[in-house]
């Protein structure tokens, strides 16, 4: 099963490369092209021990997979900063409304009928990830931006720092399938005629976390003399938290960790062993503290690294979806070629997987920087066309 999957997030139409703000671009770009090291992965590298097993994993295996949690956190919640920003520049409140509502619903069913289709080479099942949460969430911001930024504010923390309280509905049923679409672990959902559904990500965290960006969003119209140390004290306070918080194993951790036999750097491992599905408290305050830093000081990046990063960031629809089809397609080809059938190994079960397959982490990390070469022209052309033109259906793609 492709364990994540990071979204696209909103873009202002027609919108100068002046008048961005390139912290949020530089940030995104950089949590784009980790995404896609974990996409490639799942397609290329398929092993028979979860990485997050700290029990069997190999160190490398666990933070190939650890550094991609910090992408979903950052896209949702620069999501909201974004929703934020967008709505400065447009004169009517309703307009606004009308956009997160068409945008939301045109995400949803991107979701279910292009990008399940994209990643599993067919309906097997509808995978609900955070493309789905990002999409009824601003579906839920078109109506809650309406109520004081202060009322928000509030909602937020509750959600973040509460939802660890709620229990996991185990099993989930016809009676409790509302409940468990808004807080729990991953679940099938049986809808027939349909594939049966895979709830990966529930709604209500990441609710949460775009409400947080939206919250915060005021910070990034602030001078940088000012909004560069509000950020680094909140990306500070929130790692505080996590540290805190999971070295007593008290709170907001489904998780506990503890001391590994296999020696110290796996007790390290436990410790930063953090619950992705929802995202826990620690989960949140861990990945956000970071992206805080990072926000902090990238507005003033010069460096041809964050310009190219600058460049991903600023055509993220197109970049996701490219990125999703260019791994896709060229998984089916080399396994077409090596095993003599396409062998999708992001979705097979391992009993099924091909005589003379071995998992190379060399093999996933070459592929890696070969499609981030690759996709880079072609954005770069699109962020391009976008500063000339200001068409409607441009905010859509």
């Amino acid at each position: 099963m492709l364990q994540s999957v990071a979204p696209p997030q909103v873009s202002v139409p027609g919108q100068a490369v002046s008048s961005r703000v390139q912290a949020v671009d530089v940030v995104r770009g950089l949590v784009m092209v980790i995404m896609a090291l974990d996409h490639i992965r799942e397609f290329w590298c398929s092993t028979l021990v979860r990485p997050e097993d700290v029990t069997q994993a190999s160190a490398l295996l666990f933070f190939t997979r650890w550094i991609t949690h910090f992408c979903a956190p950052t896209f949702v919640f620069l999501s909201g900063v974004s929703i934020w920003l967008y709505q400065q520049k447009q004169p009517k409140r309703p307009a606004v409304s009308r956009f997160l509502l068409t945008r939301g619903l045109w995400l949803i069913f991107l979701e279910l009928v292009v990008i399940n289709f994209v990643l599993q080479w067919g309906y097997n099942l509808l995978l609900l990830q955070v493309i789905w949460v990002i999409g009824w969430g601003m579906v839920v911001l078109a109506a809650l931006i309406w109520l004081p930024r202060w009322i928000l504010g509030v909602l937020a923390f509750v959600i973040v720092a509460g939802h660890n309280l709620l229990p996991v509905i185990q099993p989930v049923t016809a009676a409790n399938v509302g409940w468990a679409l808004l807080r729990n672990t991953p679940f099938v959902l049986p809808v027939a005629p349909l594939p049966p559904f895979l709830v990966a990500y529930s709604f209500g965290p990441w609710l949460g976390v775009m409400l947080a960006g939206y919250v915060v969003g005021p910070w990034f119209q602030l001078p940088l003399s000012q909004r560069a140390p509000l950020l680094c004290r909140a990306g500070i306070t929130l790692l505080v938290v996590f540290v805190a918080l999971r070295a007593t194993n008290w709170y907001g951790e489904l998780a506990p960790w503890s001391v590994q036999p296999r020696g110290m750097l796996y007790t390290v491992l436990s410790f930063l062993n953090i619950t992705k599905y929802p995202p826990s408290l620690l989960f949140l305050c861990l990945t956000l503290g970071a992206a805080l830093l990072l926000l902090s000081v990238a507005e003033t990046a010069t460096s041809r690294p964050s310009q190219w990063l600058r460049t991903f960031g600023q055509v993220p629809f197109f970049y996701y979806l490219l990125h999703l089809l260019l791994i896709s397609v060229s998984a089916w080809v080399w396994t077409r070629i090596a095993f003599g059938r396409p062998v999708n190994f992001a979705f097979l079960e391992v009993k099924n997987w091909p005589a003379g397959y071995q998992p190379s982490l060399l093999r996933a990390y070459a592929v890696w920087v070969g499609v981030v070469l690759l996709l880079y022209f072609p954005c770069r052309w699109y962020q391009r066309f976008k500063q000339q033109h200001s068409y409607w259906w441009l905010s859509y793609l």
